[in-house]
């Protein structure tokens, strides 16, 4: 009696510690998941900037991301996550142990290894987040734009080229400081963008500033503000869209990647073991060469 009591606490402990074991995420197969998953993505986005998928440029007047090359990019980056996320939840999925020998239930040891690349694919974001936090921290820091803030406004990286021409002028006295007036009139110009548009009194304004600041007669300061103006909203509007196609791609390839590091992460695990890929996955188990094991009830 004493032996059939011992024999049947040792199975309930390792029945125990079989389903611990098999509920435990190992988190080195997710960091190497993750890892392998950040540096096949940054090698796609070298590649992809390398022959010219990219919607934004080093030059403030850059002015030839047309829709169909948003596109394009947004399709790259979801390509890219595809490829990524699906390399790097592969990774997490072969890498981690296998399920204990009384782990048999086929659905426990899919679930297990999803969550494995599931979890994988989730660090992969948040460190991909916190180094682009990091980058754009630094880039604003260092930004020229920074050193006075009073003279400086949000429409002076996108519509610089514009400004530029707001106050083209052949001959202006030496040592004039022009950032007040360009931070004015760019706080004015990114107003034609929105339903009223620029309102005449603010018009107005422009044209005195520009006839006042270039010296040109009154007729051409506002034919240039006029131009200007139309410019601007064209400008706007197309960061506007090509912003809403790249941020949606992001989202979307995100989001599709981490569907794709579960599967592959099941693939792995399946490999892993020797064992076919889920009936979900395709015809793979007409490949298989024996049934699997089940326990004995």
């Amino acid at each position: 009696m004493a032996i059939q009591t011992l024999v049947q606490d040792d199975v309930m402990e390792g029945s125990i510690a079989a389903v611990e074991d098999r509920q435990t995420i190992q988190w080195s197969s997710v960091l190497a998941g993750a890892f392998a998953a950040g540096a096949m993505s940054f090698i796609l986005v070298s590649f992809s900037v390398a022959i010219g998928l990219g919607v934004s440029s080093a030059s403030p007047s850059w002015r030839d991301a047309s829709a169909a090359l948003a596109l394009l990019s947004g399709l790259f980056l979801i390509i890219q996550a595809i490829i990524s996320f699906g390399f790097g939840g592969y990774i997490a999925g072969r890498t981690a142990h296998p399920a204990p020998a009384l782990a048999t239930i086929e659905d426990d040891a899919e679930r297990r290894d999803g969550l494995h690349g599931l979890t994988s694919w989730a660090l992969a974001v948040l460190i991909g987040a916190a180094l682009l936090a990091i980058i754009g921290a630094a880039a604003i820091d260092r930004s020229p734009m920074r050193s006075s803030a009073s003279n400086t406004s949000v429409a002076e990286p996108l519509l610089s080229y514009e400004l530029d021409k707001l106050f083209r002028a052949p001959r202006r006295p030496p040592n004039t400081d022009m950032r007040e007036a360009r931070a004015e009139a760019g706080r004015i110009l990114m107003t034609s963008s929105s339903h009223s548009g620029v309102s005449t009194d603010d018009r107005t304004y422009l044209v005195q500033q520009v006839a006042a600041l270039t010296g040109l007669a009154a007729p051409d300061a506002e034919r240039r503000v006029d131009a200007l103006i139309a410019d601007s909203k064209t400008a706007i509007n197309r960061a506007r869209r090509n912003a809403i196609i790249v941020a949606f791609s992001v989202a979307a390839a995100t989001l599709i990647g981490a569907a794709v590091a579960w599967a592959a992460a099941v693939a792995g695990g399946r490999h892993r073991d020797g064992e076919p890929l889920p009936n979900w996955m395709a015809s793979s188990n007409r490949f298989h060469r024996s049934p699997r094991a089940m326990p004995v009830p």
